[in-house]
């Protein structure tokens, strides 16, 4: 059961809000590799910002994906795209509604 989660927000720099979508919808491959993600979103909140919502059953899954390939790639280019650093806050899930075997990919 998804216990735990991130909330990530992410703050284009101007001009540059098509390549923070495009590198959102890029790492879902590598989401997608991570089981121990339960749910992920990447979300536009605004004409510049971006989120990240994503869920997971325990802490220590939280902290493999903070360490893992997805949030190295999002850090790598954070300077070229990002005006200001992204927040992440810990959260914890009250309540969920996971649909069973649901794809994630949406048309562009």
């Amino acid at each position: 059961m998804a216990s735990v989660g991130l909330l990530v927000r992410l703050y284009a720099r101007p001009g540059k809000e098509h390549l923070v979508a495009r590198l959102l919808r890029d790492v879902l491959d590598q989401v997608e590799e991570e089981h121990e993600t339960t749910a992920w979103f990447a979300v536009r909140i605004n004409c510049t910002t971006f989120g990240v919502f994503d869920v997971f059953d325990d802490d220590d899954a939280r902290r493999a994906h903070l360490a893992g390939r997805v949030v190295g790639a999002l850090q790598a280019r954070s300077d070229e795209f990002l005006s200001r650093p992204a927040t992440i806050e810990r959260v914890d899930v009250l309540a969920a509604k996971l649909p069973a075997g649901a794809s994630a990919r949406l048309p562009v």
